[in-house]
């Protein structure tokens, strides 16, 4: 199966947090959403210069995550 990358760009404030992150659910703060990606894909992470990060994920991973987030008593993610 082919399924499509998706290129998740992470910008972080000078005292790391993080200040802006695509694919974000409306629910989740770019902290969460970044924890949550942290956590069940670090080895998807590249830190890039300049306060800036990205996570290489395949859609179908992407969208589970959000799914996940979705559910009641997700919020401890």
């Amino acid at each position: 199966m082919n399924s499509q990358q998706v290129i998740i760009h992470v910008r972080f404030a000078p005292n790391g947090r993080v200040i802006q992150i695509s694919e974000r659910p409306a629910k989740l703060t770019p902290n969460q959403w970044f924890d949550v990606l942290n956590t069940r894909a670090s080895s998807a992470y590249r830190a890039l210069a300049r306060g800036r990060g990205i996570f290489q994920l395949s859609r179908t991973a992407i969208e589970a995550f959000k799914q996940e987030t979705a559910r009641p008593g997700s919020a401890n993610l």
